[in-house]
């Protein structure tokens, strides 16, 4: 959904509250319990709430809309604040909190240049919110492996009721989310194919939450705790990636697989890279058209649009300096379509320019590395380098799926939440000789899954720093 898109909107949305009483009250209970319970326990309300309850629901008070998801970032941010002495970000501030901060304000300033409109201003800061917000909340609350666990089970339930809505709109055509208002009651139909998409904005989103969670699945199942549940969870993702009919949400689930066949070669991902870019390389000689121009040929379901997201880039790289300074707000006069950037890569540098395009790259280029680096200090202990394995097959999976589709909807909180697990994977293990006393955990486990336990984790943090 591109810029343009944004544009209508500018100081439009419902001109009065669109509030379920049931989904009040359970904004209501979800904050409290945010706000009083243990932090541990903070994550489970936290995510329940902003996966589970429509986007579109929202309170219009004097003309300001308060959507209740951003009411959920604020109670975690609030949270986050009021423990901030004795609950500071594991690990210290790290690279990726820097590159989630610049890039945030990197958006929020370009784009309001781009339209220098009031209501434009208030947009932007809206997904200021929503990115930072989001993002320090997450990191606050997802703190060590117990709490990466319990936020890939809460996902895991979210899977399963998804599943089993996304199944009835195929069977009734009905969305029962949207009965609750905030998202389309009716899905949208394609060359006679019901397109289920469940409580998410788009059913291509709503595959791309399964595809992408899949991987984190396939850890929690390999661990040997819930397996049925973690079954059931994996039906349910399934469910999601093959009901919305897309090629974007079937080659993602289908990359989070090909990553995880990769686990014998991890040894030997430097070789794997420059393979992959001397292939690419190769085939930009031989081929006809630009390499991206495979995009062309995948079409998985006979009713994709295929050709639109090759052209997309194309156009894209075409028009570099319509777009590099301040981003496009003229977008839509390049081409065909071309107003709809279903790509998470393209809408970055049409909105935000070059700058907020690079930061992007650049985020996605140090996730991998934290969880290459991660992977090589578990070197030898094959159950933690499997966990690591599988996050970074998750992390691919997005790399994948940001190609045919860009996240505006509860999926932008999936993403999140994996860079703030990535976070915590990536603190690095106490020295032995430091903390004789935690010599023999230590050699068992990595020192991020047990950091918050030792001494208020102040003195170890520092140490990390």
């Amino acid at each position: 959904m591109g810029p343009l898109h944004l544009h209508y909107r500018f100081g439009g949305g419902p001109a009065s509250t669109d509030l379920n009483l049931w989904v009040a009250l359970a904004t209501v209970l979800a904050i409290v319990l945010i706000l009083w319970r243990p932090r541990k326990e903070a994550i489970v309300p936290f995510l329940l709430a902003i996966f589970l309850i429509p986007k579109g629901q929202v309170l219009v008070i004097a003309g300001l809309h308060f959507f209740v998801y951003r009411l959920i970032l604020l109670a975690g941010l609030t949270r986050w604040m009021i423990s901030r002495r004795s609950s500071p970000l594991i690990g210290g501030f790290n690279r990726m909190d820097w590159l989630v901060t610049l890039l945030a304000f990197s958006c929020l300033i370009v784009f309001s240049l781009q339209w220098r409109e009031a209501q434009a201003i208030i947009k932007a800061s809206g997904d200021f919110l929503d990115t930072m917000g989001g993002y320090f909340a997450l990191r606050f609350l997802i703190r060590d492996r117990q709490d990466t666990r319990k936020a890939i089970e809460v996902f895991a339930f979210v899977a399963i009721v998804m599943g089993i809505c996304m199944l009835n709109e195929q069977r009734t055509g009905v969305n029962v989310f949207g009965l609750l208002g905030g998202t389309a009651a009716t899905p949208e139909v394609r060359d006679g194919a019901i397109r289920s998409q469940g409580v998410f904005q788009h059913s291509i989103l709503a595959g791309t939450f399964g595809a992408t969670l899949m991987p984190l699945l396939v850890w929690l199942w390999s661990d040997k705790k819930s397996r049925l549940y973690v079954s059931l969870a994996l039906i349910g993702t399934l469910v999601m990636v093959v009901t919305p009919h897309s090629s974007t949400t079937l080659g993602t689930y289908a990359a989070g697989i090909f990553a995880l066949c990769l686990w014998p070669l991890r040894r030997q991902m430097r070789a794997m890279r420059f393979g992959i870019v001397a292939a690419l390389i190769g085939l930009e000689i031989v081929m006809k058209g630009p390499v991206w121009s495979l995009l062309e040929h995948i079409n998985l379901t006979g009713s994709s649009d295929s050709y639109h997201r090759y052209q997309l880039i194309d156009t894209f790289i075409r028009h570099f300096s319509d777009w590099w300074l301040l981003g496009a707000r003229d977008n839509g006069s390049w081409g065909w379509q071309m107003i709809d950037t279903s790509n998470q890569y393209v809408t970055y540098g049409i909105s935000g320019g070059l700058i907020s395009f690079v930061l992007f790259i650049a985020l996605v280029s140090r996730a991998f590395g934290m969880i290459g680096n991660a992977r090589k200090r578990a070197s030898g202990n094959r159950k933690e380098e499997w966990f690591i394995w599988c996050i970074g097959a998750a992390m691919f999976a997005h790399v994948v799926a940001y190609f045919g589709i860009d996240y505006f909807d509860q999926m932008q909180f999936a993403w999140l939440a994996l860079l703030a697990m990535i976070s915590a994977l990536s603190v690095e293990a106490v020295p032995f000789e430091t903390k004789p006393a935690f010599r023999d955990r230590a050699q068992k486990e990595p020192a991020w899954s047990y950091a918050a336990d030792v001494g208020a984790s102040r003195e170890l943090v520092e140490m990390h720093r």
